[in-house]
């Protein structure tokens, strides 16, 4: 296994241990992370590879927790979503796409470091912008959660319930942009799946460990930690955007 193959298992397996514990968030940290070793392109297409592992894993743990109905409201806008993230992945500038990933990941950063617990359940039709902007980011950005995350968060459902309706999307999600990727031709770089030789296991373990520890870490300590990072990773990429 060659450097970049083992530093970017390694960015897979702390991805993992987020996802694994969080429900979502693994994108945010692993693609931010991965771009300073590979391509925007490159890492959006190894990772998709990581990221389905990492849903199907968590995300079918529990399927009978999952509120369809929150599920299928947000369907049809992630299908127009991931059309149009495609469009723009495609003809946008790595430049431009990397300042635009690096806006999106200190604006998630913020909310986290500075949100508040909010009880208010939100009318179901956010479902909508949900979807489109999940359906946006995950194939741009490869980060579909945090759209889909605020709005279940604010629909008054339990714990269990959240977690399971955000994997059924998280999947949905990622199984669209690995369609997506497949015809534009981005999973077709040889390399890609030899990188995934390495990075898929590393997810899968993370996911293993996460499961062994989430019951005893806080979920709110680790967010704001890993807002923290994504500062950080927000803050680089915008910076290498820009010079």
């Amino acid at each position: 296994m060659d450097q970049t193959a083992a530093a970017l298992a390694a960015i897979a397996f702390l991805g993992a241990l987020i996802f694994g514990i969080t429900g979502f968030g693994a994108a945010l940290v692993t693609i931010p992370l991965a771009t300073h070793l590979v391509p925007l392109k490159f890492a959006l297409a190894l990772f998709v590879l990581a990221d389905l592992a990492a849903a199907l894993s968590v995300g079918l743990e529990n399927p009978k927790n999952a509120v369809r109905a929150e599920w299928t409201r947000l369907v049809p806008m992630i299908l127009v979503g991931t059309a149009l993230g495609v469009t723009l992945l495609v003809n946008l500038p790595r430049a431009a796409g990397m300042l635009l990933l690096g806006l999106f990941i200190l604006w998630f950063a913020i909310l986290n470091l500075v949100r508040r617990a909010n009880t208010k359940i939100v009318s179901p039709r956010w479902a909508w912008v949900a979807g489109l902007a999940g359906g946006i980011t995950s194939t741009v950005f490869g980060a579909g959660g945090p759209p889909y995350a605020i709005y279940l968060s604010q629909r008054g459902l339990t714990k269990e319930q959240f977690r399971a309706t955000l994997g059924f999307a998280t999947l949905t999600s990622i199984s669209l942009r690995l369609c997506a990727f497949l015809v534009t031709g981005l999973l077709l770089d040889a390399d890609v799946w030899l990188k995934a030789v390495a990075v898929v296991p590393a997810c899968l373990l993370g996911i293993w460990v996460a499961r062994k520890i989430f019951r005893r870490i806080s979920r709110d300590a680790l967010m704001r930690a890993v807002a923290l990072l994504l500062l950080a990773s927000g803050t680089s990429l915008i910076w290498r955007a820009v010079t």
